[in-house]
């Protein structure tokens, strides 16, 4: 890794909608700068960035790539995201390692949902924005509405760096509005009427320089070159550059202004954790260690690939290094500067370098090296699941090793074992993000899946008090079977303290409760005289505990149930712990079946993001789903997010629906919020898919 001083080194994240061509303006900035001798292409599948088959196939980006270059005495490390909204958790990883983010704009189409979307992001990474608009090459491009449209959803302080000069075929050229040119002919926008704004945006950031300037004294090329990374930092500027990244138009001014605007690592404040202590962290060599993890990838030639941002202090090759999440140090091997695919050896790191490390099993993505504790990455939920079996007998191992993998390089996909239903299940953003998931298991590790629907976790549970026996009774020569057992059961409420419940005056004849919190059950031994002897009353036990977890009307687990054993009869020859369970099994099933039973379904909180002119259809749809909407409020922009409860069988291909209404502009979020009796009709519906035939012999 060449050396470079910290202030020199500039940390970008290319960030946008897909199709808003990031990929082809990072391929140029490796190609115009001389990292790289070819000519790479998305559409052809020579992209530099886009290097795995599964991007070349679909001809766009999957996973973060990290490249670096030099430009105008400064280092750039650059992360080219994806751009759909499915895969938005490689952005926000991105975000962590960066000082920067350009959000990139499609000109002719404009802002899109993840544009809003990664525009967001970014000010939640504290990180500085600059604008992109990229394809001033197309045609119908309206170049003063577009920009009108930015500072209405974006602010008043995005304001242009340059202007184009022509547009569609004629965009030849860009204009400063910094140091706006003699000749302007031609330009979509005056740069001298936007000059003015512009000087206002940069020195609002220092009182002196906008003292004198309000007086009629206009800063300095100088001053204003030195306040303009300062601006980008405290939001009082959001600069936008206009480029096509196809006919390398305006490339040259975009990476003099990244040099110039894009902030360094040490006029970015980063914070994080000493013990209880929020501390500052200085991107200075002398200072401890700190760094994180921000992005795993496994790579088919190195394997496990951990790539690091230094935030404080210097990380050596193979070094012994602490970590708050580690009792012991982590023995760091090598480290690897990234060239996309490539990689190449070097001795240490820096603040504000970038490195991976590889083969290291202890290192995972958010996992922080050194003195401190970094904030967590809040990577989204994800909503959409998927259950999985391989489709060759005998690949179940092999599958498993390959989700680990999977869920190891990406933090929206959560890898659910279901003990009630039996299935593993799948969790990502959206269809299309399980899609490249199962095409991944494919290629990669040469597995193939069969999938479908997760089931629902239902819930089984009783509405009122009944009570009841049950006799097994068995005589096939030899040995018998004998067990009878009189039980008493009683709706148990959901949140209600089993010391509260369990007293004295509700059962007279109580010796000791049992409370399984899981399923919220609770059994009460009143058990008076030994009319069943002392050591079948585990065997009693396992069997209520067995028919719980096994379920009487459709199969899914019972909960808020409370059973009082008060009575029963043994045989002095027959009676065995297999008699017993059995017993107070059926009997269970028996009384269950006298006190009202009824389904309990999960209802979740969602909260769904849309543009403001869909919020009367998102409603109607919520309400068709037998949801509850609880409120709204504005998401920034015109964007609005409804909150609603809604059972959760109803939304579970919600993405689908949602991208049809919303033209793929919407999002949302589910959390579990609490169990709810499930309507008659729907339970009939449930129960006859699900009817759990009679097993007792």
């Amino acid at each position: 890794m060449a050396k470079h001083t910290i202030e020199d080194i500039r940390n970008i994240a290319l960030v946008g909608h897909g199709s808003s061509g990031k990929t082809t303006l990072a391929d140029k900035c490796l190609t115009m700068t001389g990292a790289v001798n070819a000519n790479p292409s998305v559409d052809d599948g020579t992209s530099i960035c886009d290097f795995d088959e599964e991007e070349k196939h679909h001809h766009h980006t999957i996973e973060a790539a990290l490249i670096h270059f030099g430009h105008a005495g400064k280092h750039f490390n650059v992360l080219d995201t994806p751009g759909y909204p499915d895969l938005i958790g490689q952005v926000i990883g991105a975000l962590r390692g960066v000082d920067t983010a350009c959000i990139v704009i499609d000109a002719p189409s404009g802002i899109k949902v993840n544009t809003r979307r990664v525009f967001h992001e970014a000010g939640t990474a504290n990180v500085g924005r600059m604008i992109v608009i990229n394809k001033m090459d197309a045609e119908n491009i309206d170049f003063p509405a577009l920009l009108s449209s930015i500072k209405e959803l974006f602010g008043t302080h995005c304001v242009p760096l340059n202007v184009p000069i022509g547009s569609g075929a004629d965009f030849k050229a860009v204009a400063s509005t910094l140091n706006v040119p003699d000749e302007t002919t031609g330009a979509l926008i005056d740069p001298g009427e936007i000059h003015e704004p512009l000087i206002e945006s940069i020195i609002e950031v220092d009182e002196a320089v906008m003292e004198r300037y309000f007086e009629g004294d206009e800063p300095s090329e100088a001053e204003l070159c030195e306040l303009l990374a300062q601006s980008v930092a405290a939001g009082s500027l959001i600069p936008i550059l206009c480029v096509s990244g196809k006919t390398e138009t305006g490339v040259t001014e975009l990476l003099d202004a990244l040099a110039m605007c894009a902030l360094s690592p040490k006029a970015n404040e980063k914070k994080a954790k000493n013990g209880d202590e929020e501390i500052t962290l200085s991107a200075d060599e002398a200072g401890p260690l700190v760094a994180q993890v921000f992005r795993t990838r496994i790579d088919p030639f190195v394997q496990k690939l951990s790539f690091v941002r230094v935030f404080s202090g210097v990380l050596n090759k193979d070094s012994v290094v602490k970590s708050p999440e580690s009792r012991k140090g982590i023995k760091i091997g090598p480290l690897l500067e990234v060239q996309a695919s490539e990689t190449s050896p070097v001795d240490t790191a820096g603040p504000g370098d970038i490195v991976a490390i590889a083969k290291i099993e202890e290192l995972h993505t958010e996992t922080t090296l050194g003195e401190a504790q970094m904030p967590a990455i809040c990577f989204p939920t994800p909503m959409v699941g998927l259950a999985v079996v391989p489709k060759s007998r005998g690949d179940e191992t092999k599958l498993s090793v390959a989700l680990q993998k999977i869920t190891e390089e990406d933090s929206t996909i959560r890898l659910d074992h279901d003990v009630e239903t039996k299935e593993l299940v799948l969790n990502g953003m959206s269809e299309l993000h399980l899609t490249l998931v199962r095409e991944r298991l494919k290629r990669r590790d040469k597995v193939e899946v069969d999938s479908k629907e997760p089931k629902i976790p239902y819930r089984e549970t009783i509405q009122t008090n009944a009570e009841g026996s049950y006799r097994h009774k068995k005589q096939s020569g030899g040995a018998g079977q004998f067990g009878e057992v009189h039980i008493r059961m009683f709706p148990f409420p959901d949140g209600m303290d089993p010391e509260e419940f369990a007293t004295k005056d509700r059962f007279p004849s109580m010796k000791t409760p049992h409370y399984h919190a899981n399923s919220h059950f609770l059994w009460i031994d009143s058990i008076v005289g030994g009319s069943i002897p002392g050591n079948f009353m585990p065997a009693v036990e396992k069997g209520f505990l067995e028919r719980v977890s096994r379920g009487v009307i459709a199969g899914y687990k019972v909960q808020n149930v409370c059973v009082e054993v008060h009575f029963g009869k043994d045989h002095p020859v027959d009676s065995s712990e297999q008699a017993f369970k059995t017993a107070s099994s059926m009997t269970f099933r028996e009384v269950f079946e006298k006190a009202r039973p009824t389904l309990l379904e999960p209802i979740v909180t969602i909260h769904v993001t849309i543009p403001g002119d869909k919020l009367g259809d998102i409603n109607s749809d919520l309400s068709g789903r037998r949801g509850r909407v609880h409120g709204m409020e504005s998401a920034g922009g015109d964007l609005q997010t409804v909150t609603a409860e809604v059972p959760l069988a109803e939304v579970s291909t919600y993405a689908r629906a949602l991208s049809s209404m919303t033209g793929g502009q919407g999002s949302y979020t589910l959390e579990f919020s609490h169990y709810e009796v499930v309507p008659g009709n729907v339970q009939q519906d449930i129960v006859a898919q699900t009817k759990v035939k009679a097993d007792d012999s």
